[in-house]
């Protein structure tokens, strides 16, 4: 149910392949890439690596926005946010099995359409106070309780400020999965840190 997502501030160079072994030692089995940067040589290199440690622990890597990278590694999937590619496309390049993820604020409208154009799961925040997106649209557990009873065939990720102590609530209220960044790996033992989010 933890789907952690690598922070290319918070685990610069190796602690990016130490940290992201440390949660799937844990259990965790959903990584997903992301890093803004434009050097793609860096990000090509650090991709692959990640999806050799993926597959060692049978985890998938989903690949931020890149939807090329994401063909160019055989990653499992890609997230697409809002305005950065089209799921229909990323379908076709990627194909039937490939995860395909989309960023859907807190709207229900935007849910369906992913759902419609081909999506794997669709992705809901911020649902607390975000350290990674402090300016991002807020979003409610009625939203989750909403989206659990429209789209029940579908896995739902939850994303924003979530910690330890609140995921429970986000996961009851409908969510399969929590989409966890800065509060897992701003941790000073990641894998106790992951144990405590899989707890939930």
């Amino acid at each position: 149910m933890l789907y952690a997502i690598t922070d290319s501030n918070l685990l610069n160079d190796d602690k990016l392949f130490s940290g992201v072994e440390a949660t799937l030692n844990a259990g965790c089995d959903w990584i997903q890439y992301r890093d803004k940067s434009q050097d793609q040589a860096k990000r090509l290199k650090e991709a692959s690596q990640l999806l050799k440690i993926c597959n060692r622990y049978s985890a998938s890597l989903m690949i931020n926005d890149d939807l090329l990278l994401a063909k160019k590694i055989n990653a499992h999937g890609v997230h697409l946010g809002q305005g950065d590619g089209d799921v229909k496309v990323a379908r076709k390049l990627l194909g039937k099995d490939s995860i395909i993820g989309v960023t859907c604020h807190n709207s229900l409208d935007l849910a369906q359409k992913a759902i419609d154009d081909g999506a794997s799961y669709i992705a809901f925040g911020r649902f607390f106070s975000s350290n990674t997106k402090p300016d991002a649209q807020g979003a409610s557990l009625d939203l989750l309780v909403a989206a659990r009873k429209n789209f029940s065939h579908i896995k739902i990720v939850a994303i924003g400020g979530i910690t330890p102590e609140n995921a429970k609530m986000i996961l009851d209220a409908g969510a399969n999965k929590i989409a966890v960044c800065h509060g897992l790996f701003s941790a000073d033992n990641i894998e106790a840190q992951t144990k405590r989010f899989i707890k939930n």
